[in-house]
């Protein structure tokens, strides 16, 4: 890796204007592009302290052997030239958005001298319209639909030049499903335009074009061909069975393109809803992977730059609304940069009620969703389960392979209801059936490495004990010559030991730093275990920790080991934060019944069944106190007592639901 000070340029020679800059590697090629408003303030951030450096920036600086800059005149221009730079170049460090491939759009040459509408996946070609995507089956049924009312040629370009050679059109032509071009029945200016009425209906103006046709057939009615006016009948029917597909979600005039974003520390899903006339005619969706750290605006930029850039047929795509969850960074020079070109007014805000702001909700709620999946499908991969083991190994230096791995997190809230989680993976998975939970107290429950100390030695106590209890005592195990043989009931009373703690990780996961993970390799070395690797993950930077270790392991934002790690400690997190919410939810019903000997939670529900409200409970006598069920004369009588006790002392009180201020006491 390089040494940024190789290559870091005098601080003078940087210019204080507006422009892009590209970060090259050894072999000469652009790994990274970027603008700035003032490139020497910009560019001196990544060399002034690598070391305190984000690990994208610290990798991208070490990577790197070389940084040149452009000089631009105004900040609209670097924004410009950055989304060329970063289209041409497709830099590595570079975030970009991959589009989701799963689902065909119905595309039309535009291009060509005959235009051509087809359904199409893979790369955008230039000079093509496209419109959706649409499941397979729909997009078959529309296409096929719309070429009775648009005949468009959708032949090959082979079937196109023997239809041309022979002066006989194809199959489509006979069934007046195509125009026929290719032998003269329309010149290529008529066919043209109704490949562009084609293109307007899939861009919303459905309604124009079913208007014009129920005047036609009026028209057809009135001089009493009805032939043709029951051909018109079923065009219409046709067009409004396509234009009734998509619900109607905003006004009929609105035309926009709504995006919402949903991320974590690794990716970010994105979702748009290109809504045209009121319907959503089309839906798009990528997930990233969040090389750069960079923030929602800043994602939002590249994405509206990627989305909008990558074609040169804008005028028609480019709708008058763009949604966006947050306003995107250089907001201005984006609406202007837009405008070109759209060459119209393009309007970016975030909708805050309404509808609109009723559909970013499920636009939100689809990228969250398209992020979950893509994660499950990730994550049963057995080849990318593999791979994360391997690298992860290899990065830890760890002489084991990472058969069962285990992960820990504490939970409180400012020191009370301190709990603790055990989360297991084995082979990649999480094996369900070995999480534990820990409730802390005392001299444990101070601080966070006190509990991690606390839970560590614990559960490996647990394990020292189930190992020592499967082992056979002396004198017990049969000499191979004694005829003895071991009993079923032996065989189960070990499988019951084995259920619980006694199989150990290679490696255990704490979720915190380096004060964390020190206390649980001290925790394990008390209790004499040496084979089992412990290792930190600190949410902040995603740094891994080792034990007595000065600086971090920083494994790449890519990783796949580091997305496991990720997976664990995240699913820990999720695991400790539900068991606290259950015990900070118990721990926060009180009661004037609380503290009364003999008195458990099935007699005082009893109690409240039987009188309906503590008030009744503090006015009624020991004797009446017996007729719920389980209250005997004696206990009644010390129920009568702790409430007499506690009126007198003044500390008596409603009972409380802390959680939503409900008084119990009625």
């Amino acid at each position: 890796m390089a040494d940024p000070a190789s290559y870091r340029p005098q601080t003078g020679e940087i210019p204080t204007t507006p422009g892009v800059y590209r970060f090259r590697d050894p072999h000469g090629r652009v790994i990274y592009v970027g603008k700035a408003k003032n490139l020497r303030s910009r560019l001196n951030s990544y060399f002034a302290n690598p070391a305190g450096l984000l690990p994208k920036t610290h990798a991208m600086v070490h990577t790197a052997s070389s940084v040149e800059w452009t000089v631009v005149g105004s900040e609209l221009e670097s924004l410009q030239l950055e989304y060329t730079w970063i289209k041409e170049f497709k830099p590595r460090f570079n975030v970009v958005f991959r589009d989701d491939k799963t689902y065909p759009y119905l595309a039309v040459s535009m291009a060509e001298k005959l235009p051509r509408v087809q359904v199409m996946r893979g790369e955008r070609r230039k000079g093509t319209r496209y419109f959706g995507p649409y499941t397979a089956g729909a997009i078959r049924e529309t296409m096929d639909t719309l070429l009775r009312v648009f005949p468009v040629r959708s032949c090959s370009p082979g079937v196109l030049k023997r239809a041309q050679a022979s002066g006989r059109p194809c199959l489509l032509g006979y069934i007046d499903k195509c125009s026929a071009p290719c032998v003269g029945r329309v010149t290529a200016e008529e066919h043209r335009t109704i490949a562009e009425d084609f293109c307007s209906f899939m861009g919303g103006e459905a309604k124009r074009f079913i208007t014009r046709l129920e005047k036609d057939m009026a028209a057809a009615v009135a001089e009493l061909d009805y032939e043709r006016a029951a051909r018109i009948r079923d065009d219409i029917a046709a067009l409004r069975k396509v234009f009734e597909r998509n619900a109607v979600v905003l006004s009929e005039d609105t035309d926009a393109d709504v995006f919402a974003l949903y991320d974590d520390d690794l990716e970010a899903s994105v979702q748009v809803f290109h809504v045209r006339g009121g319907r959503v005619r089309g839906q798009r969706g990528w997930v990233v992977e969040k090389v750069e750290d960079a923030t929602t605006p800043e994602l939002i930029e590249h994405l509206l730059q990627q989305v909008y850039g990558e074609d040169s047929d804008n005028q028609g795509r480019i709708p008058r609304e763009v949604l966006v969850p947050e306003i995107p960074s250089n907001h201005h020079e984006l609406l202007e940069w837009l405008g070109g070109l759209r060459g119209a007014k393009v309007d970016i805000r975030v909708p805050q009620r309404g509808d609109k702001a009723a559909l970013m909700s499920t636009v939100r709620e689809n990228a969250e969703q398209a992020l979950k999946l893509h994660k499950v499908r990730r994550a049963g991969d057995i080849t990318v389960r593999s791979q994360a083991l391997q690298e992860l190994q290899e990065a830890l230096e760890l002489p084991v392979p990472l058969l069962r791995i285990e992960c820990y997190d504490i939970s409180h809230v400012q020191g009370t209801n301190v709990v603790a989680s055990m989360v297991v993976v084995e082979d990649g998975l999480p094996k369900k059936s070995d999480y534990r939970k820990f409730s802390i107290t005392g001299a444990a429950a101070t601080d966070d490495t006190a509990a991690m100390h606390d839970v560590l030695t614990r559960r490996f106590r647990h394990y020292l004990q189930d190992k020592s209890a499967q082992l056979p005592k002396s004198g017990e195990v049969p000499h191979p010559g004694s005829g003895k043989v071991p009993s079923s009931s032996d065989d189960a009373a070990l499988t019951g030991a084995k259920a619980r703690f006694a199989y150990p990780p290679n490696l255990v996961v704490v979720d915190g730093g380096q004060p964390q993970v020190n206390a649980a390799a001290r925790a394990l070395a008390e209790l004499g275990i040496d084979d089992v690797y412990v290792v930190g993950l600190a949410k902040r930077l995603e740094e891994v920790w080792l034990p007595d270790s000065d600086f971090p392991v920083i494994l790449p934002r890519t990783s796949q080991g580091l997305y496991l790690l990720q997976r664990i400690r995240d699913e820990a997190h999720r695991f400790a934060i539900t068991f606290h919410r259950q015990k900070r939810g118990k721990a926060m019903t009180v009661s004037a019944l609380d503290g009364v000997p003999g008195l458990g939670e099935a007699k005082r529900k009893a109690l409240v069944a039987q009188f309906g409200s503590l008030r009744k409970i503090k006015a009624a006598t020991a004797i009446e106190l017996t007729a719920a069920k389980g209250i005997g004369p004696a206990l009644a009588e010390a129920v009568v007592n702790h409430l007499a006790a506690a009126g007198a002392s003044g500390d008596a009180a409603p009972a409380v639901n802390m959680t939503t201020g409900e008084i119990l006491e009625f």
